[in-house]
């Protein structure tokens, strides 16, 4: 926490003309990556610096107005509150970690002093009042109040300033610039949560007035006058400086985690939410009106005073987050209420027949009957979307519209309320799935086998559709190594045809697509081919050929081995079928049979060894069968070629 004078600093900034015309301050949030958590944050006006101590990693980051990282003051030791001179020109740091305050020049960036408070003392809170720096000090039931004199030749340090009362843990101290002679402390560290008023224009604190107040308040901010304090604890409360009677309790959903006052004396606090009923309350001077709320994030609020508004009172800027990675947050319009807008279409119809469409547009203040909302359709027909006009609310914040699709598929309404004086805008969509008529596609040939590198023509035929009249036909070869392919796409003819004609070298999956309109769902089909491959087959080592037995026949010596090559197109893995028959006199009779791998140009030569009978006919094949060591293409048998052997 911090005095009252650092807060309106960061007012000042976030109003400037220059940071509100930035698109980043409607409702914005920002990651604030180098930190690892945010212990206070205050806000140079005159330089729009925004300083945020991190304890965790020993450092002040210095970002600009989005929260983006400008610069970092490190070496600072669990550095923890921070508080600005009236004139934005001097940064002070409680240093927790190394027994000081450290001030730095605002506009360099560069340490100016720093202030010893006492081995041990341990400094972590920290207010300019009065020309001299108070801070808190010390461990738990070990605490107390002290002050750096700056108006001194050479600044001295006091300590024991506690008037008499004994702290329960390092005093969290306020202050107002325009109220001198006052300081405010919490004993923040014990349940009684006791709140002391000192009186400071003789330089030693006296105690005006003090009262238990409870419950571990994690904030407090002063009024726009300095003469009122608002505690966030166990509780929202607003107490007079005076008497510390409490003048306004304000209602929250749960635990308060900080608070901070606007100019004209509006109320923004954080909240627990832990039963996700808001993150942030803010409550007008009219305590008639109900608390505008919202959601801002699934996480626990943190606690401290890390919440402000802007000196105009037009904005709210808030750190959270600040477990994992702090998240600097500007909410604009605050003072607004965030109507919530509900919209529920069924979840799918039938085309061009009525449907309802129901919903609520409800507020913490409500919105009266007759407020409009205006509806839009989108769907394939109005892919940019088209006016269905205004609808009026009903009681209870309720509405409701029929509409005729005209076009299927997803249809998208949507709800939108523009706004007013003192509500939001919000909007709100829901699709309904409208059927569409399921139209003819077919292709040509499926199951068909070719030959191998044959052309074959393929036909697409549409069916009748709404106005897209377009097909695709994509040819998906097997194998891994050739992708599917798009080989035709066009209109089709006044007989609902489109053709591609395919070289066919491989079994091929081709799919004819219709992408469908707004009348007619998409289709696709298939038809799966096969093909052939092509099979040469080779016998050397012959002395002669005669065509003899109906067949030509090559002559081989009894002392010749033949050599059977085959030649297929190659492919990885690829074998071939080698099959040897004589003939038994009746019939042809298998005696050899065996798969050969091909090369990689897809060549086999296979000897045939031994001492073959003189006079018996024989023959021998190459074929390729489908599964042996591929499949991209379809069982092929190639041709016989016969032989015998003499002397």
């Amino acid at each position: 926490m911090r005095s009252l004078a650092a807060a309106t600093t960061l007012a000042v900034l976030f109003s400037s003309a220059a940071l509100t015309a930035t698109p980043a301050f409607a409702d914005s949030v920002r990651p604030v990556s180098a930190l690892e958590d945010a212990a206070d944050t205050v806000v140079d006006g005159t330089h729009q610096r925004v300083f945020i101590s991190d304890p965790s990693t020993n450092q002040i980051a210095v970002t600009d107005g989005t929260g983006a990282v400008v610069g970092a003051l490190t070496g600072l030791p669990q550095v923890r509150d921070l508080t600005l001179s009236p004139d934005d020109s001097t940064l002070y740091a409680a240093v927790y970690g190394a027994d000081k305050i450290v001030a730095f020049d605002t506009a360099t960036l560069a340490q100016t002093a720093e202030y010893a408070t006492g081995a041990g003392t341990i400094p972590s809170h920290v207010a300019y009042a009065d020309g001299k720096l108070w801070f808190g000090y010390g461990d738990q039931w070990d605490s107390g109040l002290g002050v750096v004199d700056l108006t001194a030749e050479t600044p001295t340090v006091t300590l024991d300033l506690s008037a008499g009362h004994d702290y329960a843990s390092p005093p969290v101290l306020l202050a107002d610039p325009d109220n001198p002679g006052t300081l405010v402390a919490l004993d923040a560290g014990i349940s009684s949560g006791p709140v002391i008023v000192y009186d400071i224009a003789s330089g030693t604190p006296v105690i005006r007035v003090q009262d238990d107040k409870g419950g571990f308040p994690h904030d407090a901010a002063l009024t726009p006058d300095g003469q009122n304090l608002i505690t966030a604890g166990s509780g929202l409360v607003e107490y007079r400086l005076s008497d510390l009677a409490t003048v306004r309790t304000f209602p929250i959903a749960s635990q308060p985690e900080s608070v901070s006052v606007a100019p004209d004396g509006t109320v923004a606090a954080t909240v627990l939410d832990t039963d996700d009923a808001g993150d942030t309350y803010v409550f007008s001077t009219d305590e008639s009106r109900p608390a505008s709320v919202r959601n801002l994030t699934s996480e626990w609020m943190p606690r401290g005073h890390l919440t402000n508004w802007s000196a105009d009172g037009s904005k709210l800027f808030l750190v959270t987050d600040t477990y994992y990675t702090p998240q600097f947050r500007v909410i604009d319009e605050p003072r607004k209420y965030a109507p919530t807008l509900k919209v529920s279409a069924p979840a799918s119809a039938p085309r061009a027949k009525t449907l309802t469409v129901t919903g609520t547009l409800t507020a913490n203040l409500a919105l009266p009957a007759g407020t409009p909302v205006t509806v839009t359709r989108t769907d394939l027909e109005s892919p940019n979307g088209k006016s269905l006009g205004t609808k009026s609310l009903g009681t209870g914040g309720k509405f409701s519209f029929t509409d005729v699709p005209p076009a299927g598929a997803k249809v998208k309404y949507t709800v939108t309320y523009a706004g007013d004086a003192t509500h939001t805008a919000a909007t709100v969509s829901d699709t309904v799935d409208v059927s569409r008529a399921t139209p003819t596609l077919t292709l040509s040939n499926n199951g068909k086998v070719y030959s191998y590198g044959q052309d074959v023509k393929f036909t697409a035929h549409l069916g009748t559709t709404y106005k897209n009249r377009t097909v695709e036909i994509w040819a998906n070869p097997y194998g891994a190594d050739k992708p599917n392919t798009l080989v035709k796409t066009g209109t089709v003819n006044s007989d609902g045809n489109l053709s591609v004609v395919v070289d066919l070298k491989r079994k091929t999956e081709l799919t004819a697509k219709f992408a469908g309109d707004a009348r007619y769902a998409p289709k696709s089909t298939q038809s799966t081919v096969g093909a052939k491959v092509s099979i040469s087959t080779s016998v050397s080592g012959a002395y002669k050929s005669k065509y003899t037995w109906n067949h030509t026949y090559l002559f081989f010596r009894q002392s010749k081995d033949p050599v059977v090559t085959a030649t297929l197109p190659p492919y990885g893995g690829r074998k071939q079928l080698l099959q040897v028959q004589y003939w038994s006199g009746t019939g042809w009779v298998t005696t050899y049979r065996e798969y050969f791998k091909l090369d990689s140009a897809g060549k086999s030569a296979v000897q045939l060894t031994g001492t073959p009978p003189k006079g018996v006919r024989f023959r021998v094949r190459n074929s390729y069968v489908s599964g042996s060591g591929d499949s991209v293409n379809t069982t092929t048998y190639g041709s016989w070629k016969y032989f015998t052997f003499t002397s």
